[in-house]
């Protein structure tokens, strides 16, 4: 009997960390990171009302195993989780479907890393994650709140802007002093949960500058062909001042242009984009942080009435352990569209890490 193909990939990694166990276990790395919130609406006629029930829900868990071969190779397996409504079976008499919204596994990140086969270099190569907003989210802090403008723009706004968190390539990131970090990164360019449906590769560029100690300012540019003769570009900039104790501010703000938008009546391109100030305050180290952030979406340039306003509020209280997390925040929506009414609700989340 044969193994589904879905379950053949987290098979064969169970029997070769059995067979390697013994020999590595010193080396390996497991950790499990988890997401859990109850949101409720504060607010009864606002325009995104109807989509935001008061609920519990796990919004992501994390499983991750890293062995450190040796000194310079590493591997990374990771598995993510979240609700994919997959249509279970089809009643074509009812015309009806039947849906499963269990929370489902699926790989996320598996690649080997060398470092130092250039001095001061990583290269990464299998499933990876994106140089796209990994800085941003670190300076950020809070993904367990809430995904940077970026990588949360499609949830925000409906607008897909082809950006993804993981996808499979190749990549090489490494400085060339204290003040200068790069990464190049080369991948199929439709994300990890999907495969390669075109001849053209998403082709990723990033350079870091750290003048100051405490402050950074982040170029990074991506292109990728849609056809032979339509091009996508994302351009996007990042600067984060930490100069002042306990403290973080940073500015995201990014533009993307697809040849494939266009206004039909007129045929002219559009563009996408949106900036965001974010900030952190350490009150108590490892015990409590105040955050708040603002969001601003423009989903279409040549169109009036379609911008979004979002800011969010909360803090962090690790009661017993930096491991278990209470994040209380609060998220306000502002439509430029006078015809749609602001939406606010509240959320409890809890960061869980073990």
């Amino acid at each position: 009997m044969s193994l589904k193909p879905r379950l053949a990939m987290p098979v064969v990694f169970a029997l070769v960390l059995a067979l390697f166990a013994p020999r590595l276990s010193a080396q390996q790395t497991f950790k499990t990171t988890i997401y859990f919130d109850f949101s409720s609406p504060l607010t009864t006629d606002g325009a995104k009302t109807a989509s935001l029930f008061n609920q519990f829900n796990f919004r992501r868990a994390y499983f991750t195993h890293e062995n450190k071969i040796n000194d310079n190779l590493k591997f990374r397996f990771r598995y993510d989780a979240d609700n994919t409504a997959n249509i279970t079976s089809v009643d074509f008499a009812k015309s009806s479907v039947k849906k499963d919204d269990k929370l489902r596994p699926f790989m996320k990140h598996l690649y080997l890393e060398y470092s130092n086969l250039l001095p001061n270099t990583v290269i990464r190569v299998g499933m990876e994650e994106t140089i796209t907003f990994k800085l941003a989210e670190d300076r950020w802090g809070y993904r367990s709140v809430a995904k940077t403008l970026t990588d949360g723009y499609k949830d925000i706004t409906g607008v897909d802007i082809d950006a993804t968190s993981a996808d499979l390539g190749v990549s090489l990131t490494g400085s060339l002093s204290k003040y200068f970090r790069y990464g190049i990164q080369v991948v199929n360019g439709v994300g990890y949960s999907h495969a390669e449906n075109d001849k053209y590769k998403k082709l990723l560029f990033q350079a870091q500058l750290v003048p100051l100690a405490g402050f950074s300012l982040v170029g990074y540019m991506d292109y990728e062909k849609q056809t032979d003769t339509q091009k996508a570009l994302t351009y996007k900039i990042d600067t984060t001042f930490e100069m002042v104790r306990n403290l973080t501010v940073g500015l995201e703000w990014f533009r993307y242009r697809n040849d494939r938008n266009t206004v039909a009546a007129t045929g002219e391109r559009y563009d996408v984009g949106g900036w965001s100030l974010f900030g952190r305050y350490i009150v108590n180290p490892d015990k409590l942080s105040l955050f708040a952030r603002y969001d601003h979406y423009e989903p279409n340039t040549r169109m009036s009435g379609d911008q979004i306003n979002l800011v969010i509020a909360g803090f962090d209280w690790a009661p017993f352990s930096t491991t278990f997390r209470i994040q209380p925040n609060i998220w306000l929506y502002n439509y430029e569209d006078s015809a749609k009414k602001n939406d606010v609700f509240l959320a409890l989340t809890v960061f869980m890490e073990f």
